[in-house]
């Protein structure tokens, strides 16, 4: 069965699958202006690190239709500030962004750079399918977490892309997916877009997985990665780091699905990424004591938990190749 498009573009318009509302109604926000779109960011009905930045690139440009000729260049800068603030953690926000605005400085040729930025996100997910899929072998027990998929780009996702790779080539797989508290997008996202195409799937709560790994029933964990540092460090879904500890312990190979516009040469590790905090209810929703809450969004893995990081030109064992691979 097809999966929905997690964002479109008619030429005059953008529209975003509302995850938020999935699995149980596939519904359209029609994005009329930048504040919109801003929303639509930081409130997670768009997310994954790269359609966040296909989403963002769209809304800027549309942004500036009818931005006269000499406030342009300022009035770009200026939005694409703006749109920055939605999410600091995922680096191809930004990336996206500045991207567009180092582009141009008319509305054509932002529409344009935007739907390179779509086209390109689409090649990239069918490469890092190509790379990753040799991961995988016959009858493979497979855990991921978060939701790294179709719903996370706009191709066939980043630690999913080999998963659908293997499963178009006729090879049996089961995979196990982490619920993913609190927002539950391994649950909501992950399982429903898995099982939706014939994947073998079982739902698992987060803290499920180490009873696995002790009863020999995962063979590789792949997850998908919000920002990669120039040190090899991997800023991902909170949850992340302990599974890489637990892959660790168990001898299981921990890889990492990073399409080049989610590597970040330019920050030197992970201890130097902002991590977005979330609110509390989030948390609490409906069954928790009225007590403080923790609720970070994301946390760092060090590169030396990684087993290897996936790229749509190769996988990299270390930092070196990472930067090798990826210039």
């Amino acid at each position: 069965m097809k999966l929905p498009d997690t964002l479109r573009w008619d030429g005059q318009r953008l529209a975003l699958l509302d995850q938020r509302k999935l699995p149980h109604d596939v519904h359209y926000l029609t994005i009329n202006t930048l504040d919109e779109a801003w929303h639509a960011i930081q409130s997670l009905a768009v997310r994954g690190a790269p359609a966040i930045g296909i989403a963002a690139a769209y809304a800027l440009a549309q942004s500036m239709r009818e931005v006269p000729s000499d406030a342009f260049a300022a009035e770009l800068v200026r939005n694409a500030a703006y749109l920055k603030t939605a999410r600091p953690t995922a680096v191809n926000l930004a990336w996206s962004a500045d991207r567009l605005v180092s582009s141009g400085q008319d509305y054509d040729r932002l529409i344009a750079e935007a739907i390179a930025i779509h086209s390109e996100d689409i090649e990239i997910c069918r490469s890092l399918g190509e790379q990753g899929a040799g991961l995988i072998e016959e009858g493979a027990n497979v855990l991921t977490h978060c939701n790294a998929g179709s719903l996370a780009v706009s191709g066939q996702g980043t630690a999913t892309a080999p998963l659908y790779h293997r499963h178009a080539q006729g090879a049996q797989l089961h995979v196990y997916v982490d619920e993913t508290r609190p927002l539950y997008q391994g649950a909501r996202l992950t399982a429903w877009e898995l099982d939706r195409v014939g994947i073998d799937v079982t739902l698992i709560c987060d803290n499920m997985a180490a009873t696995l790994m002790a009863q020999n029933k995962i063979d590789v964990v792949i997850v998908g990665t919000d920002r990669v540092t120039a040190n090899g460090d991997v800023v991902n879904k909170i949850g992340t780091l302990g599974l890489a500890v637990l892959c660790k312990h168990y001898d299981i190979p921990f890889y990492v699905a990073c399409p080049s516009t989610t590597y970040d040469r330019d920050t030197p590790t992970g201890q130097d990424v902002t991590i977005e905090e979330r609110a509390a209810d989030e948390v609490r929703q409906d069954h928790a004591a009225p007590v403080a809450v923790y609720n970070p969004a994301f946390d760092v893995t060090p590169n030396q938990l990684v087993t290897g990081i996936i790229t749509e030109v190769g996988i990299a064992g270390s930092a070196a190749e990472l930067a090798e691979l990826l210039g």
